[in-house]
């Protein structure tokens, strides 16, 4: 069953528009996490990042404690957040790049020019008994590399499909390559994962195209479609959408 990770930064982002620096406020990202389980979610994703602009330190823990199914904190490879990984104990880590003045993650990790540091992280991680991911671009290089890191799963970054949505000439270029990323993956023993930019109009045509999937990291769309009709009516929206995906041989080729 292909799984839905909920990313909740979202919930946190307007919370910090009113309430930052206050330790406290409305909307609550656990409160959030925990309708999203409600709802069927399978996992709850949070991104700590080095400047705290949404998720605060509080938030992950608090998560930690409270939520039910899986925690996967998203975090840059900095000695800080790190160590208040392995402190704090997620059931795994989406390693990312981060830059200071980026809207929102803004292209993948480049793992094949980090090779060594994210090696050793990797193996912290690991001795931790906590599971490591790698988002990266969908290109031959960052897989390979991936692998050789050690890493359990990629997380295959779909932000250039979701850009490219509306061409039909990008969307199926993008549509190719994350299909030929995700066999190139499976075949060198990584687990597959993805996300960025999916929303419910979108997510099929990933789902008719790209093989081997395993969990959607999806935030934005379904926060933004909360606003309208709820988060577990939002969650439940995107989990029918997700449902009779084959996640053993994945979709047909076209």
């Amino acid at each position: 069953m292909l799984k839905l990770g909920v990313n909740i930064d979202h919930v946190a982002t307007l919370r910090e528009a009113r309430y930052r620096g206050r330790g406290k406020g409305e909307p609550d990202p656990l409160a959030a996490a925990l309708e999203c389980e409600r709802a069927g979610a399978h996992g709850v994703t949070a991104h700590l990042r080095e400047d705290r602009r949404h998720i605060q330190d509080r938030d992950v823990w608090q998560l930690r404690e409270r939520i039910a199914t899986r925690l996967n904190l998203e975090m840059a490879d900095t000695p800080e957040i790190v160590d208040i990984a392995l402190r704090l104990k997620p059931d795994s880590v989406c390693l990312v790049p981060e830059r200071r003045q980026e809207v929102t993650t803004e292209g993948g990790l480049d793992a094949a020019g980090q090779l060594e540091s994210l090696k050793r992280t990797c193996a912290r991680f690991q001795e931790a008994g906590i599971l490591v991911s790698l988002f990266i671009n969908p290109d031959p290089e960052q897989i390979q590399a991936a692998a050789r890191i050690g890493a359990e799963f990629v997380e295959l970054h779909t932000g250039a499909f979701a850009e490219g949505f509306a061409s039909t000439q990008l969307r199926d270029q993008e549509l190719e390559r994350l299909a030929r990323a995700a066999e190139t993956a499976h075949g060198q023993g990584l687990r597959v994962n993805a996300g960025h930019g999916l929303n419910y109009q979108n997510l099929p045509h990933l789902l008719e195209r790209v093989p081997y999937l395993e969990e959607l990291n999806i935030g934005h769309t379904i926060i933004s479609r909360a606003v309208l009709v709820g988060i577990s009516q939002a969650v439940r929206e995107m989990l029918a959408l997700m449902k009779g995906y084959a996640l053993q041989e994945g979709p047909q080729r076209r």
